[in-house]
């Protein structure tokens, strides 16, 4: 299995929407969306022109329950 790439805020969140997550609340450049079925709640930084991490898209990730493989099949 291929490493987790860097992706922008912007295809992390449509991933996370895909999943069913919404938008909560903005405070900053940090957007939190949560799943209304189970609570989960995650937080996506959203800074223009920077990729988030492999680490922190691989926390956020499993944080929403997503596995590698389902999240390259999203991309």
């Amino acid at each position: 299995m291929p490493k987790l790439p860097t992706v922008s805020a912007r295809k992390l969140i449509k991933v996370l929407k895909k999943k069913g997550f919404v938008l909560h609340r903005i405070k900053g450049s940090h957007h939190t969306f949560i799943r209304t079925i189970d609570r989960i709640r995650v937080t996506v930084p959203v800074h223009p022109g920077h990729d988030v991490g492999r680490g922190l898209t691989e926390s956020i990730l499993k944080d929403a329950g997503i596995s590698d493989e389902e999240f390259f099949k999203l991309l």
